[in-house]
């Protein structure tokens, strides 16, 4: 089973995720887009379950991070954990996104991504 693991910038929080993402996915919302400081958010779905962390995050909206180094990590429910993958160690991931959420926002310089399905705003 592939295991993977992230920190934040300063390394106050530790994650490890295991096993393969359910889906994997860009998303040029204004939120994510104002979350991230960039033009869009690199992010996969994990079954709940096969996320662990450590060490103290805040959360606001359901978004956790790093109180300290202010460093986006995941949203977690009882069912999925989405991750920021920027956070992983290993780079690059070889994770590639099957689909690109709210294309209407993308910047007009960035091309879609390749066999990725494309929705205007939220996947259907």
């Amino acid at each position: 089973m592939i295991v993977r693991h992230g920190t934040c910038l300063c390394g106050q929080v530790q994650l490890t995720v295991r096993g393969e993402p359910v889906r994997v996915g860009i998303c040029h919302c204004t939120d994510c887009r104002r979350e991230s400081g960039s033009a869009f958010t690199y992010y996969a779905i994990w079954p709940s379950h096969q996320l662990e962390h450590a060490g103290a995050t805040a959360e606001f909206r359901g978004q956790h991070f790093c109180p300290r180094c202010g460093a986006r990590l995941f949203s977690v429910d009882e069912r999925e954990a989405e991750i920021k993958l920027g956070i992983l160690t290993d780079a690059p991931t070889g994770l590639v996104p099957s689909y690109e959420l709210w294309i209407k926002r993308r910047e007009p310089w960035l091309r879609p991504i390749d066999g990725a399905a494309q929705y205007e705003e939220n996947r259907s």
